[in-house]
């Protein structure tokens, strides 16, 4: 308390994640801190199963018990100074269930810590490297969202400066980030007018996911502070690409060496990567349920869109869904493609983990690497089609969802069913147009 008051901060942001990495939070006064941590803040439940529309959606542990409390209490030492706020600091939340004080099943950031300790039984401790895209919006009136791509400048993938950036979003955005303690790296203009990307350098698994959690919800606040909407929405656009969030994968061994690397295995790597690949393969399909996990997501694969649209892996090929860079040695690693900016970072890291610990399990290899461009459903299976499919293969694959939980998966499943009936039952603009005037 004294060290932040004697930095003007008066109020703690305690932030932690519901199911789909929407930041839940209670501003604390810092004289309330020290209370905070002791006994915790209470925060419903049914958080954790609250739609983007405000609905509670019926998933045990919510309406059925009469919407319990979680206990959430300020983890320390992730503690930060919002370089925006002045007087505000951040810290995440421990979230546990007041009746037993173990973790909350729903907790995002304890599934991957379970599914962490299943990697450290098989004496491997995880490097994750996160790259996630976003549009940033400017209102527009008159259009159908109320809302534009800022800029919607087009020819401009892999630039920085003021063509594609005209107010120099990406550098305040940056520098913000940095001094935020977010381990940010460089960052770019995207392939579409308004899309930008901000890569994140690598850490132990936890540590990135953390990362790009607060990332997430600080580019969130910054773009709102310009008076715009800055969105991971997978596909916000139909004349535009989506926005992915690919994971870099190595895996350090007890005495802290690459344990992906071997310069006498097959392609310059370990037995343990070639096994993690397969196993990435294996469960694509539960996976993408998990870093794939809105409606809209689905709309962001296809052919020719370098977004996966079938389950393979390649050397160093961008149009594969796994993709292997050319570094060895301390730089070996895969590079999962498959997820989209909408997806929950601590779900998406948990269930990449949980897919390649079953894969090095299995000891399998995984099928030859795809050469050329990609696309041809001669060569490899289509990844699902829609989410519907996709939270199906997660029900099925009983081995994916033992080592998340069966908690959490019953949990997931039933939220985000919730999700797929209303869409069904809710009339699209497109509907409206493609019907209305003609039948």
């Amino acid at each position: 308390m004294e060290r932040l008051t004697a930095e003007g901060v008066d109020v703690v942001r305690v932030v932690y994640p519901d199911l789909i990495g929407t930041d839940r939070a209670r501003d604390v006064l810092v004289n309330h801190l020290p209370a905070a941590c002791a006994h915790g803040l209470a925060f419903c439940r049914a958080v954790f199963h609250t739609s983007p529309q405000g609905d509670v959606v019926p998933v045990a542990g919510g309406l059925d018990a009469g919407l319990p409390d979680v206990t959430v209490r300020p983890d320390l030492s992730t503690l930060a100074v919002l370089p925006w706020e002045p007087g505000v600091a951040t810290c995440l939340g421990e979230v546990t269930d007041p009746a037993t004080g173990a973790p909350a099943p729903e907790s995002p950031r304890d599934l991957l810590r379970r599914v962490l300790a299943r990697c450290d039984e098989q004496g491997l401790r995880p490097i994750v490297g996160p790259e996630l895209e976003y549009f940033l919006l400017e209102p527009a009136s008159g259009t159908p969202t109320g809302w534009r791509r800022s800029p919607e400048t087009t020819g401009a993938v892999y630039t920085a400066g003021l063509r594609a950036d005209p107010e120099n979003h990406l550098l305040r955005t940056l520098r913000h980030l940095r001094d935020l303690g977010l381990g940010v790296i460089t960052g770019n203009h995207e392939f579409d007018g308004g899309q930008y990307e901000i890569n994140l350098t690598h850490s132990e698994a936890l540590d990135a996911a953390d990362r790009s959690f607060r990332f997430k919800a600080a580019v969130k606040e910054l773009a709102r502070k310009e008076g715009r909407l800055a969105t991971f929405m997978a596909k916000p656009f139909g004349d535009a690409g989506g926005s992915g969030f690919h994971l870099h994968l190595s895996c350090d061994d007890a005495e802290g060496r690459n344990a992906f690397d071997d310069p006498a295995g097959a392609h310059g790597l370990s037995a343990v990567a070639r096994h993690a690949i397969a196993g990435v393969i294996a469960h694509a399909p539960a996976l993408a349920a998990l870093l794939n996990p809105t409606v809209n997501s689905y709309k962001r694969f296809g052919p020719d869109t370098l977004a996966p649209w079938l389950i393979d892996w390649g050397l160093d090929n961008r149009s594969a869904m796994v993709r292997i860079p050319p570094e060895r040695g301390t730089g070996a690693r895969l590079e999962l493609r498959l997820g989209d900016a909408s997806a929950n970072p601590y779900l998406a890291v948990a269930a990449t983990l949980a897919a390649a610990v079953l894969g090095i399990r299995a000891g399998e290899e995984p099928p030859p690497p795809l050469e050329g461009y990609g696309y041809d459903t001669s060569r490899a299976a289509l990844l699902p089609t829609d989410l519907s499919a996709a939270l199906n293969a997660l029900e099925a694959d009983t081995d994916l969802a033992e080592l998340l939980g069966k908690d959490f998966t019953d949990s997931y499943l039933s939220y985000k069913r919730n999700e797929v009936e209303r869409f069904q039952r809710h009339v699209t603009d497109w509907e409206f147009t493609e019907y209305a005037y003609h039948l």
